[in-house]
């Protein structure tokens, strides 16, 4: 996708979810900064502190898990260099809260590779959402969970584990599909 394609992308994307009405209504959102070719976040993560909703960002910790942090705009994040300096991620500066933070969120958007209609997600491999589900199933949580995506990412079937659990939703630029 050329530069255009990828900024009306994350336009469209950022409106789509913005009228979701769990996020309408969300105080506190657990999120991420997208990284390589997934789909911009940044325009939302900002639209949503312009409301008044409290954004989490994750932050890798060593053994995969996450642990959170709050954003404060886009001056708020440094890039790390994880895995021995293969991967690089923008990550919030400031006070951790704990990995049990995200058990506050009202809506928690996961990142993924695909998404299938059984709203199966896909994620990279490295489970650390696979822990943050976890942690919320543990905890009684049940915000919203919603996997932002290109169209093309929404597919008949992905590989599935036994601990694998469905989201809510998945946004895509040109439209919002409900499972569960």
């Amino acid at each position: 996708m050329t530069q255009d394609d990828v900024r009306k992308t994350t336009e469209a994307l950022a409106a789509r979810a913005l009228d979701l009405p769990e996020l309408a209504h969300a105080r506190s959102v657990a999120a991420y900064v997208a990284v390589g070719s997934e789909p911009g976040t940044l325009a939302l993560l900002d639209a949503l502190r312009a409301r008044g909703v409290r954004v989490l960002l994750p932050v890798l910790l060593p053994d995969n898990d996450l642990d959170w942090g709050v954003y404060d705009g886009e001056g708020s994040l440094a890039r790390v260099q994880h895995g021995g300096g293969r991967m690089t991620l923008l990550e919030p500066v400031g006070e951790r809260l704990g990995p049990d933070a995200v058990t506050g969120a009202d809506v928690v958007l996961l990142p993924g590779l695909a998404v299938d209609a059984r709203g199966m997600r896909l994620g990279r491999g490295g489970g650390s959402y696979d822990r943050v589900l976890a942690r919320l199933e543990r905890a009684g949580a049940d915000p919203a969970l919603v996997v932002l995506l290109y169209d093309s990412e929404v597919v008949e079937r992905v590989p599935e584990e036994e601990h694998d659990r469905p989201v809510h939703a998945v946004v895509t630029p040109s439209g919002v599909r409900r499972f569960v």
